[in-house]
């Protein structure tokens, strides 16, 4: 090839979407490591001794970008930056962008873990035990049954077997937030007097990542999602928000004023946001 060519080629590269050209880029090999693929992949690399093909767009901006999502390594570049100095600066990141690639691929894996098959059988953690699925017919009245020995404690669903996947979710999830709601109170009513506060009204939260709040009126609002957790974690985070009754920041007065009632609550915190566990709703 005419080394003019050459350098025109590698210079602009090829559009956004394009397939990358073939020169730029050797055929992988059977022995070739495990690597990460992009659902747009326009550009292949061995970066840190994987192969990783990402996603690669030109525009009108300064510098070159990299972000590592869901679907992996997505790269923007100008649009006059010659591929040479991309893939440059792919390689000074490259241990940075396969450890976050790597680290995603888990994350994605423990979701799918998490997710639950709602159906006769499905299994689900509920203040620290197991709590498994069972379809006791259109008749009967949802109820927790007692526990056998090691085995997981049955709930009693008043659906048929016949029952589809959403009727059983939203069953499940009725009985947990009727749950919550009660042991929120009881929990309330537990810590409000020993922090010598009142709250005034509860809430049943659905956030995602919060798992609670509280207004200078006495307002509470908890996740109904707490229930999946030991009830150690939940009183800490019953705790916490009552504890904003009387110190309305995470001042060390606050957490002071936490400490007072649980005196654990720094374990139990890191434990709350460490757990893996948590079914995915």
């Amino acid at each position: 090839m005419h080394p003019l060519l050459r350098y025109t080629l590698d210079l602009f590269g090829p559009p956004a979407g394009a397939p990358a050209i073939a020169a730029a880029e050797p055929a992988p090999q059977a022995d070739d490591p495990p690597h990460f693929v992009h659902p747009q992949a326009s550009r292949t690399l061995q970066l840190d001794g994987v192969r990783v093909a990402f996603s690669l767009e030109r525009g009108k901006r300064r510098t070159i970008g990299m972000v590592v999502g869901p679907e992996g390594l997505s790269v923007r570049a100008p649009r006059w930056t010659p591929l040479r100095e991309i893939d440059a600066a792919l390689q000074e990141k490259a241990r940075w962008i396969v450890r976050k690639l790597q680290e995603t691929t888990e994350r994605r894996q423990q979701q799918l873990d998490r997710q639950i098959v709602w159906a006769e059988g499905a299994c689900f953690p509920y203040l620290g035990q197991t709590v498994c699925v069972h379809l006791a017919g259109k008749g009967g009245v949802t109820h927790l049954g007692e526990a056998q020995a090691s085995s997981p404690r049955p709930l009693h669903l008043a659906l048929p077997q016949t029952a589809t996947p959403v009727q059983i979710r939203a069953a499940v999830r009725a009985w947990l937030m009727q749950e919550a709601r009660a042991l929120f109170v009881q929990r309330l009513d537990h810590f409000a007097p020993l922090l010598q506060v009142r709250w005034t009204q509860l809430a049943l939260s659905n956030a995602a990542t919060r798992w609670g709040s509280a207004r200078s009126d006495g307002g509470i609002r908890l996740n109904w999602r707490l229930v999946h957790c030991e009830l150690a974690v939940l009183d800490y985070v019953v705790a916490h928000e009552l504890s904003h009754l009387r110190v309305m920041n995470h001042s060390p007065r606050f957490w002071d004023t936490v400490r007072s009632v649980v005196p654990d609550y720094a374990a139990l915190r890191a434990r709350l946001k460490d757990d893996q566990n948590l079914p995915r709703w």
